[in-house]
């Protein structure tokens, strides 16, 4: 099949930006540039790097990508507010090529509610800012949010004032995720048909899983005339998330049939982005999860692996190696070398530095002792853990638990506490409650916890327990992962990584308003 320029799909990651937003997945500044370098180099072709006037963090996480990027469209994200494009342009602008993302409410419910504005005070914030992102950079992306709510009437002005103003890119998104399919392709084909300058933009769908049904709609978008996908590593994103990047690229490339479009991303990149952004946002990705998921090219059933051992087609409809799996698990153990472990990391799509390596090569060690054989979703496990605690200022040093029938449950629990070792005693209701409290007294802190959730990395009675832990403090959610053999081990690293995180965000957050006052 032969296709062209016009059969095109750009693919736009909001992974640092929309999907940052998810309660409890704030990532520091050299985690969002590992995910960025991942995302330039699968060959996503923009990236909305961040939310520059919502903190300096932010403004400073946009300009170093936008310093760093090889390849793709650096985007800042930006209200319809002067002080608010002002900032995005600064930030791209350190881009070689850099995009302004403006956006505004158009629905009756927003304009009601949360803006409090008529139609035509909206029509005249259109034309202002999206002209004043003009003035700064020739790539300007104007976005109606909750456009699929708005009155159709309406969006045929908003979008023709927009392209009128300057805008290249009209992103017409499903922001509370209430489309179906086949509304969301008829509201691009009747964009397209009405409005008379339609065709100097590029038109853009962004979709969330409130009904589980973004990538349908954004693939729904493609068909009705839309050349520009937003989505997010995993389908990372507020509420039920966005649409996800894997799942999208890989519709297109496996249903050319139907779906007779290309795209740019380097598929086999996709496993090493996902278990990246999965490790450093502390969101797990479902076992059952499409493309990535641990059990995507996985086989139980007798009926299957009979059928695979005669023809894998029977029963995939994609080759692992293409989205970088392997097909089969090698087994390492504690006579495994240095090199033997770095192959498997590479393998894995894990690139470390050297102390992050040597760190995780001990730790591998110490497990294959303690386990017959180790298996790469051990090895996985490991290193996510490995990349969560770098940088953490509070870590787990040593622990021991005194439980049974027969007494009070206690912990005695050591952490390296920037640089200083503190250790501390404590009593609780069960094993972990004491581990917890030890953490509090040497770390006291208002948090409450809002969910412990453990499941074990492989099979048997020696697997490692991987636990996730989010916890609440005021109006910041951040939530932390840790494995080891030991539960209590990895729910004292899972804890502490939390408190790490909350930590982080205090540190960061500056208001918008303080932004503005400086």
């Amino acid at each position: 099949m032969t296709t062209s320029a016009t059969d095109r799909v750009v693919i736009f990651d909001t992974t640092l930006r929309d999907g940052e937003q998810s309660p409890g997945a704030s990532m520091t500044l050299e985690e969002k540039l590992q995910v960025a370098e991942i995302l330039d180099t699968m060959g996503v072709n923009i990236i909305e790097a961040g939310f520059p006037i919502a903190s300096n963090g932010d403004f400073e996480a946009v300009s170093e990508i936008a310093r760093r990027s090889k390849n793709a469209v650096i985007a800042g994200l930006a209200r319809a507010i002067p002080a608010d494009i002002d900032r995005a342009g600064e930030a791209v602008g350190f881009a070689r090529r850099g995009r302004i993302h403006t956006f505004v409410s158009t629905s009756p419910i927003h304009l009601e509610h949360q803006m409090n504005k008529s139609q035509e005070d909206v029509l005249e914030i259109v034309r202002k800012t999206v002209t004043q992102a003009r003035n700064l950079i020739d790539d300007v992306e104007w976005s109606a949010m909750d456009a699929t709510r708005t009155p159709i009437e309406y969006l045929y002005r908003c979008v023709e004032a927009a392209i009128e103003a300057g805008a290249t890119t009209i992103n017409l998104p499903d922001t509370v995720g209430y489309a179906v399919p086949h509304e969301y392709k008829a509201m691009f084909e009747n964009i397209r048909n009405n409005v008379p300058n339609a065709d100097k933009a590029v038109f853009s769908v962004h979709c969330h899983n409130d009904l589980g049904l973004a990538v349908a709609n954004s693939l729904a978008g493609v068909d009705g005339g839309a050349r520009q996908i937003e989505c997010t590593v995993n389908g990372l994103g507020e509420r039920a998330g966005n649409a996800a990047l894997e799942e999208v690229v890989m519709a297109i490339r496996t249903r050319s049939d139907v779906l007779p479009y290309t795209c740019e991303v380097d598929p086999k990149y996709m496993t090493r982005a996902s278990k990246l952004v999965s490790a450093v946002s502390s969101f797990p990705v479902q076992y059952n999860k499409a493309i990535v998921g641990k059990n995507a090219f996985a086989h139980e059933s007798g009926i299957h692996q009979d059928g695979m051992l005669k023809n894998a087609e029977t029963y995939e409809i994609m080759r692992p190696e293409d989205v970088g799996v392997r097909a089969t698990s090698l087994v390492m153990g504690k006579h495994s070398g240095r090199h033997a472990f770095k192959d498997k990391l590479t393998e894995l799509g894990y690139e470390l530095g050297d102390n992050a390596f040597q760190e995780a090569f001990r730790r591998f060690k110490e497990l294959a002792d303690r386990k017959k054989n180790v298996y790469d979703e051990d090895i996985q496990a490991l290193v996510e853990d490995e990349i969560t605690v770098q940088g953490e200022t509070v870590k787990v040093i040593a622990l021991t638990v005194i439980a049974g029938t027969g007494g009070p449950q206690k912990a005695i629990l050591t952490m390296d506490v920037n640089g200083r070792h503190e250790t501390r005693e404590a009593n609780g209701d069960g094993p972990v409650d004491a581990t917890f409290n030890a953490i509090k007294a040497i770390w006291p802190h208002d948090a409450t916890l809002q969910l412990y959730q453990v499941h074990a990395v492989t099979e048997g009675t020696d697997a490692q327990a991987e636990v996730s832990v989010r916890l609440e403090d005021g109006n910041k959610i951040a939530t932390g992962k840790g494995a080891d053999t030991d539960t209590l081990v990895a729910s004292a690293r899972a804890y502490v990584s939390a408190l790490n995180r909350l930590q982080l965000r205090r540190q960061r957050q500056v208001n918008v308003e303080d932004v503005l006052a400086s």
